[in-house]
């Protein structure tokens, strides 16, 4: 029998939550309720009460309450509930999780549900389910359901909401995922202006024995690539699309965060990393592109995307930022510097190139890594079919050794 693990606010009636519990309990599973309220005791007695939440999170409860201070308690909360469930899940004490609630709520039990590895059920019913959620689910599978109404109390509406999302986890929980050739997994990080590298390393990759996972180069490819790698599930990464970082160091709209290049250098996964793509930051339209950037280079991408070249300064900060990323590594690694153009359009010829930039990117990797760290430079372009086949190779060499 499975256990579902409810996660909320039990106010003084806490009728929502009974209601839920009294579902997925009639679909033949077990629950563990899981209070993260701080509004006292409730007529629906928890597993876990939220005192314990807020232990988990170095606070008292009682203390939060008489602090009056909603953000402290939420963001409290949160960190509790996430240690809590991480916890429980380790332990084996819980195969589904779902939660409802308000933007609080949500907030809460979202980050518990962010908080565990790819393919644990996740059910999230919320007031905000309707709007822009990337924040709630971050790079995790997390299944949004709109409440239509406020989660307070059972209603019409309430009942069918609620009832659907107890047959949604009882059924995520209940299905078998089929059995599948499962090899093992390479990350690899693409754009549009680094396609025919990746694609031929891919190719010779999967013919080697691999499952290549690729990832867009699009902010959210590259979180949710760090993510899979922190979570253990890649043997080897091919992180030949640094470009999220130039987006990140100068404010275009595709960046992943400044722990971005960092998932798989602390965990020790072998992998073959390039510059690919940081000659450009991406921006959406023409007319959505800061004034303060009037007067640089631009190249129209597609209608909605706008690309502007790196300059030489923005440049030399990138490597260093990229070395700095690449000196955390704790296993095998090997930086490839195509010198003939990192991307489609820097080669001789293409809008973005400018060899002065380039340099001073290349430069700037050179002076700041590590000295034990290798570098392999080849005189082509990052598209070039010897480029590709000399970075497949090398990381099959770094994973065997």
């Amino acid at each position: 029998m499975s256990v579902i693990a409810i996660i909320g606010a039990l106010d003084t009636k806490g009728t929502e939550f009974e209601f839920l519990k009294n579902q997925i309990e009639g679909r033949g599973h077990k629950t563990l309720l899981i209070d993260v309220g701080i509004k006292g005791a409730s007529g629906l007695m928890p597993d876990i009460p939220a005192s314990a939440v807020a232990s988990a999170a170095g606070e008292n409860l009682g203390d939060l309450a008489a602090a009056n201070d909603r953000g402290r308690a939420v963001a409290a909360m949160a960190r509790g509930v996430c240690e809590i469930v991480t916890g429980l899940w380790r332990e084996k004490k819980f195969d589904g999780l779902i939660s409802m609630g308000g933007s609080a709520g949500t907030s809460v039990g979202t980050a518990a549900m962010r908080a565990l590895p790819l393919g644990v059920p996740k059910v999230m019913v919320s007031t905000v389910a309707g709007t822009d959620v990337s924040d709630y689910v971050g790079v995790k599978d997390v299944v949004m359901i709109p409440s239509i109404v406020d989660v307070s109390g059972i209603n019409r509406i309430s009942r069918q909401v609620i009832s659907q999302a107890a047959g949604c986890v009882c059924g995520m929980v209940e299905t078998e995922v089929p059995e599948g050739e499962d090899r093992p997994l390479i990350a690899a990080s693409m754009f549009g202006n680094t396609t025919d590298c990746v694609q031929a390393a891919s190719k010779n990759l999967e013919a080697a024995g691999y499952e290549v996972l690729v990832f867009h180069a699009t902010g959210v490819g590259g979180k949710t690539m760090e993510s899979l790698i922190e979570d253990g599930f890649i043997t080897g990464v091919l992180d030949l699309t640094t470009t999220e970082w130039a987006d990140e160091l100068v404010e275009g709209v595709l960046a992943a965060g400044p722990k971005r290049m960092e998932a798989a250098a602390r965990n020790g996964i072998p992998a073959v990393v390039a510059p690919g793509c940081l000659d450009m930051v991406n921006f959406w339209a023409p007319n959505t592109i800061p004034a303060k950037f009037e007067g640089r280079l631009f190249y129209e991408h597609n209608p909605n995307i706008t690309l502007m070249r790196t300059t030489p300064e923005e440049c030399a900060e990138l490597g260093r930022i990229f070395a700095e990323k690449v000196n955390l590594s704790t296993g095998p690694v090997t930086v490839f510097l195509p010198l003939k153009g990192i991307s489609v359009i820097a080669m001789e010829g293409q809008p973005f190139h400018w060899p002065e930039a380039d340099e001073a990117l290349f430069s700037a990797i050179r002076e700041n890594l590590r000295p034990d760290i290798s570098v392999r430079e080849m005189e082509v372009d990052i598209n070039h079919p010897s480029f590709s086949e000399a970075a497949w190779k090398e990381l099959l060499n770094l994973i065997n050794k």
